[in-house]
């Protein structure tokens, strides 16, 4: 007989077809929720289960899924997120982001712990999701609008002021391929072009808001975690000071810091644009997510030279990153505008500032001509081209048509050999951490199933007495008689901790809880005992991670992915010419041979395909559709 269904669930998944304009309730079993836990888990189930291969990710066929887990929504810090997925139109693999803000509290206090939106609907429209209920509205007055206005305007309309919005602007819209969803004007699902899956099916938003919580089994376990992270507060201190990006200026003296398309090392203003250079110059406050004490978010302000709306919050290291030392850029406030523009118009800024970075270096070689890009003089260090061209990519103009591809896709259409400028994996743009020194990070980038992505992934410099980060991993890989200390190398012992920590992340993202709080494996797993009931343990949460993992996997090989599609640019094995790395390099054979053992660990054959008796162990032999 089917338990009741755990602490932490509602038990019940929206399903919303917008050809039709229906939708149904969807009861599900504990069992199931145990197996998958939620977020990336629920993710990837519905997506190998109910996609079938080869259609296109801007088609009607593709679903968009949100997804939250039993921890989202809970009073300790970090708990405020949630999942979102469907086939990249990017990668054309599986795309996953996590998010934090209220939405996912407030979708979960709805009556839900997932949304499945299939189909397409003639017109524009946005979803109002609210107690159980669903209402499907007319958005054709919304398409053309910003993020900002068009929360404003359901919010207006609905009469609901705190009701939480999730929407695509122009970047959606207009199908940029990198296009993202915003959660409020500043926090973004960003990678893989989910966003645009949203425009593809003319879905503007969606909003929702409850009243109706789940109840945890053990109340009181939720305020112990609660209570010690208070109790711990040096742990995030630097987030709730600076947010991200307070480790710039070390960044780039280690050579960490992304320069010119990841062309060079060594970024001389790297310190005009740090963290702390942003609380000095333009910084009005910290925000933060529904329940958590750390507010990290920046927010800024500025009239001149450019007006900056504080409603868009503030740059955070990757986007400092991407649109700036990636682009040659060191003008602080230009990137705070692009910042801005990007939240305005739903585009990933990682994406953005990598395929700008990339039209740079095409620019600076010859392969883009100055007719070809209308007189914009697409140079490294142009803070000028690089805000002109988020607005061409969001609207899909002149030069920003052949960006909005993304940089990989746009090689291909110069052609000329730009493939070597586009720095990518699986055609996901990489982020703002150096591969030279950190090769456990690049093998995480090069086997990661939605593409090059820092997050599921072990960042090395942060295990070489760098930051506290040590101290976040060792109780995590001793138990499981792993060696976390300081290695250059990747060797398999360095191959057996970076998937230990790829599985934690995994596990964070399907519970849903934020990987920058320094909660262990074995507090997390602690955590979700006291809500659900379950008497689970680090091993059964290690492999419902390598289930989900092996899963994503799955529907990248029966969308033709092959252990070619896991490789990095050349680029990275070879130094710079100067500064930082000018010594450092990865060579192909160590990666390859790292990837290979990493695939035997993972139960995968020499190609990278699990193996039908690892299918059958995992128990998901029967979901998978290879045909």
């Amino acid at each position: 007989m089917e338990k009741p269904i755990p602490g932490g669930y509602n038990g019940k998944v929206l399903r919303v077809n917008l050809s039709s304009g229906s939708f149904t309730n969807e009861q599900i079993e504990g069992s199931f929720c145990r197996k998958y836990l939620g977020g990336t888990g629920f993710i990837a189930y519905y997506l190998l289960g109910e996609l079938k291969p080869g259609i296109d990710p801007l088609g009607p066929d593709n679903k968009l899924i949100f997804a939250v887990g039993p921890l989202t929504g809970l009073n300790f810090g970090g708990s405020a997120r949630h999942a979102v997925g469907s086939k990249s139109p990017l990668t054309g693999g599986i795309a996953k982001s996590e998010v934090g803000e209220h939405w996912g509290f407030q979708f979960k206090r709805a009556g839900f712990d997932a949304l499945l939106i299939e189909g397409k609907a003639k017109d524009p429209v946005y979803l109002w999701i609210h107690n159980n209920e669903v209402e499907i509205k007319d958005a054709r007055h919304l398409w053309g609008h910003n993020t900002k206005e068009t929360q404003e305007k359901i919010r207006s309309e609905l009469g609901e002021p705190k009701a939480r919005v999730a929407m695509i602007g122009p970047g959606g819209e207009n199908l940029v391929r990198y296009a993202c969803i915003m959660h409020g004007p500043f926090d973004a699902a960003g990678r893989g072009g989910t966003g645009a899956v949203m425009g593809s099916k003319n879905l503007k938003a969606v909003a929702v808001r409850g009243d109706r919580m789940p109840s945890s089994v053990n109340p009181d376990g939720v305020k112990e975690i609660a209570k010690w992270l208070k109790e711990n507060k040096d742990l995030v201190k630097v987030f709730s000071d600076l947010g991200t990006g307070a480790g710039i200026v070390r960044f780039d003296e280690l050579g960490n810091l992304p320069v010119r398309n990841f062309r060079d090392s060594g970024f001389s203003g790297a310190s005009k644009i740090s963290a702390q250079a942003i609380k000095e110059t333009m910084r009005t406050g910290m925000e933060g997510c529904y329940a958590c004490p750390v507010r990290c978010k920046k927010v800024v302000a500025l009239d001149e030279p450019y007006h900056l709306d504080p409603s868009y919050g503030g740059p955070e290291y990757e986007t400092i990153g991407a649109l700036g030392s990636a682009c040659g850029i060191d003008d602080l406030k230009a990137i705070a505008k692009g910042s801005e523009l990007c939240n305005a118009y739903s585009l990933d800024t990682i994406s953005t500032g990598m395929s700008i970075a990339f039209a740079m270096e095409c620019y600076e070689n010859g392969l883009l001509a100055s007719g070809e890009t209308d007189g914009i003089e697409i140079k490294f260090g142009n803070a000028d081209a690089m805000l002109q061209l988020i607005k061409l990519i969001a609207k899909r103009e002149k030069i920003g048509d052949l960006l909005a591809e993304g940089s990989a896709n746009a090689a291909e259409k110069i052609g000329k050999g730009a493939e070597k400028y586009a720095m990518h994996v699986k055609k996901l743009e990489l982020p703002m951490h150096e591969p030279r020194i950190n090769k456990a990070l690049s093998l995480g980038y090069m086997v990661n199933p939605h593409g090059a992505d820092h997050m599921d992934n072990m960042i090395d410099i942060f295990f070489n007495n760098f930051a506290q980060e040590p101290s976040v991993m060792v109780p995590d890989a001793v138990p499981l008689g792993l060696e976390p200390g300081p290695s250059k190398d990747i060797d398999p012992k360095r191959v057996a901790l970076f998937k230990i920590a790829q599985l934690k992340r995994i596990v964070q993202d399907s519970l849903v809880v934020c990987s920058l709080l320094p909660y262990s494996l074995a507090q997390t797993v602690d955590i979700t005992a006291k809500v659900t009931g379950w008497d689970t343990t680090v091993m059964e949460q290690c492999r419902i991670a390598e289930r989900i993992l092996t899963m994503c996997r799955m529907f990248n090989v029966r969308e033709g992915f092959s252990p070619v599609d896991d490789q990095l640019p050349s680029r990275f094995f070879e130094p710079t010419v100067d500064g930082p790395l000018a010594k450092h390099s990865l060579t192909f054979e160590e990666m390859e041979q790292a990837k290979r053992y990493y695939y035997h660990l993972m139960g995968w054959d020499e190609k990278g395909v699990p193996m039908p008796e690892k299918m059958i162990e995992l128990g998901i032999d029967q979901i998978t559709r290879l045909s």
